[in-house]
């Protein structure tokens, strides 16, 4: 079962504890869900205001939203209003309230992307074109908000290949604060007819993939999908051209998914929501689509995705967990500490448009006129367009159903099936009409009479005056898509039924189940018996239960309208930018390269302590993350890194020390030509190549537990399909990161609880969980305590000649692991010497030295400093830094590992690989990413 669920408690942990470094800021900044409840609060005021002002000033025609009038206007008057309407659009302000110009409020503005315009263009002459605005679903969600000022983009839904004609109708459209995008006919062949029409729109409906003969009538996958992100890159450089700073910028829908990741290449401080209209399928679903991961990383950059509903969400989540490999939490999916925000925002329809039309002359004259046609039936009613997923056949042979067991209805019930015509050219939806073309003519037949049929079917739409009055009318309307984003027909029904009280019959695989489904009766309109069986029930209800349900659904409707729905999303978007914002504070900056390296060629003496895993591997196909684990988890240098390291290396000013959580086995197979150190096992193993092994751990560690520990990782990974455990000197290390996601995550649960009652509840051991790994080892085994035994080694094997003045520590390193990066960290007050001398002598006064010893693990006796380093240091702060080396260079013996760090802060280069959760001064995206740095260094020492 597919869920949200916050899996990674160590990254977790990790951000709290970096951002508890000004733990203040908690305190005085307001949390997400204040800030929204505060903006939710400044929407109703401004709403009550803008009301009263309204009131006050009358019929001015400053109020273009209009007022109670507006009932009395004709059909085409109320065209024209609406006309009007698109040109007063607006959003909502940013979280802390409206911007201020020159004292006077302004709106923020909305650039609202969609793959068609809400206006229809037809070309009258070479530059006059004629306008029709196109009231559709997303249109009516921004009526009436007046918050914020929109401007629409997208395609006009012509071709226009001249230049005159682009240039007047871009003109004309202006007017109406639209701005087109030109799109040639063959792109959008292969990318809305194609791509869109034949791959998205059946995949997120739960449809198959077509066969490889279907996609040869439109060339192939690849070109469609060539052709759906190069429409993707011209919707983007239509809203780069016509971007202001602080614009908000809504993409929609399934057409535009590779234009977050767009905007964002542009212009990463952009504000960008992403919403899906339709469903959302399950990972198993999408992940047949051969372009799943490149789809799902390019709305992965929005700072905000919407869905209809939590299922859609929980999918959307669960397709990056188990495609992707990320991490799923309440909020969204994570990135190596960047946050998309996932959530539902169920949108609505403008009830108040539906419920002042009961009161217009030409909807009164049309109720009054279906009233006498149908006087003495029941009313049943569907409106659906002509689509595969709405369920039609099925509702139509559920009504046979009922009128065959129920023979005292079928004079008493008509069913109006209103079925709007949609991509009449496809041969399917040709096969569908044909098909539900057959049920009715057989229906009818069957069950109709010389002056009545069952099944009045109309294959067309009706204008809003037509379709008010049909809706006022009906005594049960049925909703029964196989599988339907949201399905707004339901919303509108219950908004003209005041007086009615009719009955909903909705499909449970409909978006608006969610919010409706108290009301309405659900159906499953797969189980015809059921269907029939509820029709029944409708058509029979009490007069009392109508009441309720209806009012249930009433009052959803009358407040989850469209217009809150998009002041809703915008106001989120807004704040997740604010929040993503006080996350960042944490966030470590990218590694300046030409800083670090130009400070690399100034010093004398450098250390470089690089990890392994992760940071100087072989890259591994993204695609092959789940598919490939026998290459993966053989760990291999890149061999792009070969010659620069080898550079490196043989530099004697340059000293390189590997540091890996790896068994030696490992390092000597990947380093043993080269001249560095190899510190293995979190640096418990050390030998300089060339050299044999010793250890570096304590002399009193433990490792009783080993034995029970193991039998326990055995046992779970025969449990956990195409998970492993690795049996090292020191540790062992439980990886589930090949196996199912959510299988893993409660394997893991179940691992470490018996690991705490049982085997280690006694022990002196730390478990240390990673994001898909569990490893248990000694107390005190972490790098950060190795490294000071380590350079205690490096000095009396007479590898240091001076103090080390640069430092450089790469690494992917586990939080429990990065205490290596403070302790080099010179970061002293200005009353403390400025250099490092005092703290690197108050770590390594603990350190020891090692004698040499094979791979059987045999401890030396330890040195220990003591009062000597303490003595020499007293004299280092009163000294030049060449004075205080040769003084304490006379009084070292052989065998004591103190301090031979001369380090200033600028010096000093700490970086976390692919972690953007770290307590290093500096990122680095991934291991490319060194290999680029170490080959710069390479190259400009040896020059």
């Amino acid at each position: 079962m597919e869920s949200i669920e916050d899996t990674h408690n160590s990254q977790n942990n990790l951000i709290l504890q970096t951002s508890g470094i000004k733990n203040s800021y908690d305190s005085t900044v307001p949390s997400r869900l204040e800030r929204l409840l505060r903006e939710r609060e400044l929407r109703k005021s401004s709403k009550s205001q803008n009301a009263n002002e309204g009131i006050r000033d009358g019929n001015k025609d400053s109020n273009v939203f209009g007022n109670g009038n507006e009932l009395c206007l004709s059909d085409g008057d109320r065209r024209a209003r609406e006309g009007e309407l698109i040109e007063g659009l607006a959003v909502s302000s940013l979280t802390n309230g409206f911007e201020r110009q020159d004292g006077r409020l302004q709106r923020q503005r909305l650039l609202v992307v969609a793959n068609r315009l809400p206006v229809s263009a037809v070309r009258k002459g070479e530059d006059s074109w004629n306008l029709e605005v196109s009231v559709g679903g997303l249109v009516s969600a921004l009526l009436g908000v007046n918050e914020f000022e929109a401007n629409w983009i997208g395609w006009a839904g012509v071709n226009v290949t001249d230049e005159i004609g682009q240039r007047s109708l871009t003109e004309a459209l202006a007017e109406k604060r639209c701005i087109p995008v030109f799109l040639d006919q063959e792109l959008v062949h292969q990318y809305y007819n194609g791509y869109c029409n034949n791959i998205l729109w059946p995949l997120f409906h739960y449809l198959p993939l077509p066969q490889e003969d279907r996609l040869a009538t439109t060339r192939s996958f690849q070109s469609q999908f060539a052709a759906y992100k190069e429409a993707n890159q011209m919707f983007a450089d239509v809203v780069n051209e016509h971007y202001q700073e602080g614009d908000v910028v809504w993409c929609h829908d399934y057409h535009l998914m590779f234009l977050p990741k767009c905007l964002k290449e542009y212009n990463s401080e952009m504000k960008v929501g992403w919403f899906l209209h339709t469903p959302f399928p399950s990972s198993e679903i999408h992940r047949t689509l051969p372009s799943r991961s490149e789809l799902l990383r390019a709305v992965l950059a929005a700072d905000l995705v919407g869905f209809h509903t939590y299922d859609y969400a929980r999918h959307f989540v669960s397709a990056c967990t188990r495609i992707l490999g990320l991490e799923g939490t309440p909020e969204g999916v994570e990135d190596q500490g960047q946050l998309t925000r996932v959530a539902a925002f169920p949108i609505g329809i403008d009830s108040d448009r539906f419920i002042r039309a009961l009161e217009l002359p030409a909807v009164k004259y049309h109720i009054k006129e279906l009233q006498e046609r149908f006087a003495g039936r029941k009313v049943m009613l569907g409106v659906d367009r002509l689509d595969m997923i709405k369920g039609i056949p099925q509702k139509i042979l559920a009504f046979e159903k009922f009128l065959e067991e129920n023979p005292d209805w079928r004079d008493k019930v008509v069913l109006l099936q209103i079925a709007v015509p949609t991509r009449t050219d496809v041969p399917e939806y040709q096969k569908l009409t044909c098909q539900v073309h057959e049920i009715v003519g057989r229906i009818n037949g069957r069950f109709g009479t010389l002056t009545a049929v069952p099944i009045h079917h109309l294959d067309r739409s009706l204008d809003f005056p037509a379709l008010c009055a049909l809706y006022a009318v009906t005594d049960v309307a049925l909703v029964t898509s196989l599988r339907d984003g949201m399905n707004l027909v339901s919303y509108e029904f219950v908004a003209c039924q005041a007086s009615k009280k009719g009955v909903l019959i909705l499909s449970e695989f409909a978006g608006a189940a969610q919010s409706l489904g108290a009301g309405a009766i659900l159906v499953n309109p797969w189980n015809i018996t059921e269907l029939a069986s509820s029709i029944g029930y409708a058509l029979t209800m009490s007069a009392n239960e109508r009441e309720k349900r209806h009012q249930h659904n009433f009052l959803h409707v009358t407040t989850h309208t469209s217009q809150e729905w998009a002041e809703t999303f915008v106001s989120e978007l807004n704040d997740t930018v604010v929040e993503a914002q006080l996350r960042t504070r944490h966030i470590p900056p990218q590694l300046p390269s030409e800083v670090a390296i130009e400070r690399y060629l100034q010093s004398n003496n450098r250390l470089l302590i690089l990890g392994f895993n992760a940071t100087l591997t072989e890259p591994v196909d993204a695609q092959g993350r789940r598919i490939d684990q026998l290459k993966e988890m053989e760990l291999k240098l890149h061999p792009d890194l070969k010659e620069p390291l080898r550079t490196l290396c043989n530099d004697p000013k340059t000293t390189i020390v590997v540091l890996s959580g790896s068994d030696r086995n490992v390092l000597d197979e990947n380093f043993g030509e080269y001249r560095m150190w190899l510190a293995a096992e979190h640096g418990m193993f050390l030998r300089q190549t060339g050299g044999n092994w010793m250890t570096t751990m304590p002399e009193n560690l433990s490792m009783d537990w080993v034995d029970s520990v193991k039998h326990v990782f055995e046992y779970f990974t025969e449990r956990t399909p195409r998970s492993h455990f690795e049996l090292r000197e020191t540790s062992l290390v439980w990886n589930y990161k090949y196996t199912d996601i959510e299988f893993g995550k409660l394997q893991s649960k179940d691992l470490l609880q018996h690991l705490w009652t049982g085997p280690i509840s006694n022990a002196s051991v730390e478990v240390v969980q990673g994001s898909r790994s569990v490893e248990v080892r000694a107390v005190g085994v972490t790098k950060g305590a190795a490294i000071d035994r380590i350079l205690g080694e490096i000095v009396h094997n007479n590898d240091v000649k001076t103090p080390i003045d640069y430092v450089l520590c790469i690494g992917h390193f586990l939080a429990k692991d990065e205490d290596i990066y403070s302790f080099f960290d010179p970061d002293l007050s200005q009353v403390q010497a400025p250099t490092m001398r005092t703290k690197i002598a108050s770590h390594l006064n603990r350190s020891t030295s090692n004698h040499s010893a094979g791979k059987s693990g045999h401890r030396p006796a330890s040195c220990k400093v003591g009062q000597q380093a303490s003595t020499i240091d007293k004299k280092a702060g009163s000294n030049e830094n060449a004075n205080w080396w040769s003084l304490f260079r006379d009084r070292m013996t052989v065998h004591e590992g103190s301090s031979v760090l001369d380090l200033k802060a600028d010096n000093y280069f700490s970086c976390a690989v692919g972690r953007n959760c770290s307590l290093a001064r500096y990122l680095l995206g991934s291991s490319a990413d060194v290999v680029s740095l170490l080959k710069d260094m390479a190259y400009n020492s040896s020059c």
